[in-house]
């Protein structure tokens, strides 16, 4: 099975002379299918100009893309891609329903089939209420929802999405979320472009970090967001004993409220010792969670490690 996306040295410059400019410089990067994968970087990191050219929107200097085994732009492969550009601009005299049976008429799709899919995206995306509503009366929230319907109306194979929560509320970003989690469910490989880290961390598997148009981290989520040396406990009738020995492995032992504290150790390793202290001592341990480093955190780590 070809990887989902196949990325290899793709370059993109604009302008020349002195106004030259490179947007994405020498890129290598591969999204295996089934994938949800995180695109993540500071404004004018490079990303959009990378969405672009896999749609074959703008057009690389050099390097080359293959999605689903095929070049980009393959007319073929088009048909099992959905896509939500950053900035999008739709037909505002259109009502709803007519928009997305307009897309699935793009893409080949016939009755009954079409209809009845018309139907089950308008639910997926939170607008079905708002099926015979012209596109020129909708919030920005409402486009953004209409605009993930046209996306995924061809039920992709590979979803590409460009910011695809930027004007949604909370309510609407969970919306989203759970429908990418079935989406991922099903075996959709996402790739998804976004400035929403919590969001990121909550869905993706695996995420690259641009700077400056170059990939300057590819981890999985799991180490983005490794375990910090923090552990939230909240434990009863702990001998006086115990709490010596915690607070002499310990860097620093904050009290929030009664029977709660954070402790602040030197190593990951350490966390396995504070807990045989306390389950040694026949304290009653009601909670005891080592803290994450969130995505956010590790995202301005590897960013002001690339001196930007």
């Amino acid at each position: 099975m070809p990887p989902a996306i196949e990325i290899q040295g793709l370059t993109k410059v604009y302008g020349a002379g002195e106004d030259q400019v490179t947007a994405v410089d020498n890129l290598d990067l591969t999204v295996e299918q089934g994938e949800v994968f995180g695109f993540l970087g500071p404004n004018g990191a490079g990303k959009t100009t990378t969405v672009q050219m896999l749609m074959q929107i703008v057009f690389p200097t050099s390097g080359s893309a293959r999605l689903m085994g095929k070049p980009a732009g393959d007319v073929k492969t088009r048909e099992k891609i959905g896509y939500l550009p950053e900035k999008f601009q739709f037909h505002a005299f259109l009502r709803a329903e007519e928009f997305l049976d307009f897309h699935a008429r793009l893409y080949g799709m016939e009755n009954p089939r079409r209809k009845a899919r018309v139907r089950e995206v308008l639910e997926l995306v939170g607008l079905k209420d708002s099926a015979r509503s012209r596109i020129r009366t909708f919030s920005k929230g409402m486009l953004q929802r209409i605009g993930l319907g046209q996306a995924i109306i061809n039920d992709p194979e590979l979803l590409i999405l460009d910011e695809p929560t930027s004007a949604l509320d909370p309510m609407g970003r969970r919306d989203v979320r759970e429908l990418l989690n079935r989406l991922k469910d099903s075996g959709t490989t996402i790739f998804l472009n976004s400035h929403m880290l919590s969001e990121v961390e909550m869905i993706c598997g695996q995420a690259a970090i641009m700077n400056h148009g170059r990939l300057v981290r590819l981890a999985d989520m799991a180490s983005l967001t490794r375990p910090s040396h923090q552990v939230d406990v909240k434990v009863e009738a702990l001998p006086d004993a115990a709490m010596v020995m915690i607070e002499s492995l310990a860097k620093q032992v904050e009290f929030s409220r009664d029977s709660c504290m954070t402790v602040t150790l030197d190593r990951e390793e350490q966390i396995t010792e504070l807990a045989e202290i306390i389950m040694k001592s026949g304290a009653n341990l009601k909670e005891f969670t080592p803290r994450r480093q969130p995505l956010e955190d590790a995202f301005i780590k590897v960013i002001e490690g690339e001196g930007s």
